[in-house]
């Protein structure tokens, strides 16, 4: 036998010797418990895809766009050429401008004001007045804001005074409604815990039941402590009965201009 052949015998016997049995085989395979699809490029069909205004990356090749440069508007650069729009002059949209609707008033403007509403006028106002009056106030501080926002625009350098000292105007009005809202809140909770505590006021009346009941003792007369009495006798003061008779005179008041 030659040397070729021989080592070609012992290397088979080696391989053979080192190889596990056959029964053993399929315990050397692992399968792949993944349900996933492979990696792949992706392709969703989008024909944007990759294209960009903000990074500026242009159209894709063989692109196309529905619209041609031949049939895209021409804009109108001079004014006497344009179409009129028709504009409502009384809209309620003009309510956010100055009397002259110009993009921002002038200081004159800003500056002819009067003074804020005080707690004791509006006490005497209804809910609905000062709620009219509440949104008076909001789109005035709209205005002046936006209008403060345009100037800065321009850089007009003008006006912010004016238009600061107007809004503090408007903003103590508010404050002033407020503060006469808080006020009648707490009388209305002052009535309705007073009225928990009577028991000829019913809060909660089923259909057809009163929400009051009027009982002997609210019809009594009202007699006034002798101290009363005799205080009004030294000094002459008359009594509530007289007081009540004596017609106010008319105060005339002047007529003031108010935000």
């Amino acid at each position: 036998m030659s040397v070729p052949s021989r080592l070609f015998s012992q290397g088979l016997q080696i391989r053979q010797s080192s190889l596990p049995p056959a029964f053993l085989l399929p315990s050397l395979f692992t399968s792949s418990f993944s349900t996933s699809s492979p990696l792949s490029a992706r392709r969703d069909g989008n024909p944007n895809r990759g294209v960009s205004a903000l990074r500026r990356t242009g159209l894709r090749r063989r692109q196309t766009l529905s619209v041609k440069p031949e049939d895209l508007p021409r804009p109108v650069t001079d004014s006497k050429e344009r179409s009129e729009i028709d504009v409502d002059p009384n809209h309620g949209l003009w309510g956010f401008f100055n009397r002259e609707r110009f993009p921002f008033a002038t200081p004159e403007y800003d500056n002819s004001h009067g003074r804020a509403w005080t707690v004791q006028e509006l006490r005497g106002k209804d809910f609905e007045d000062l709620h009219k009056l509440w949104w008076v106030c909001v789109r005035e501080r709209n205005r002046l804001s936006t209008e403060s926002y345009e100037r800065g625009k321009a850089k007009a350098g003008y006006g912010e005074y004016e238009a600061g000292a107007r809004e503090e105007e408007v903003k103590h009005t508010q404050k002033a409604i407020k503060h006469v809202l808080t006020e009648r809140w707490y009388a209305w909770e002052d009535a309705r815990m007073l009225a928990e505590s009577d028991p000829s006021v019913n809060l909660y009346p089923k259909s057809g039941e009163p929400s009051y009941s009027a009982t002997e003792s609210a019809f009594e007369e009202y007699t006034e402590p002798e101290q009363i009495q005799s205080a009004q006798q030294d000094s002459q003061v008359p009594s509530s009965e007289a007081q009540s008779q004596v017609v106010p005179e008319q105060i005339k008041t002047q007529q003031e201009t108010r935000v």
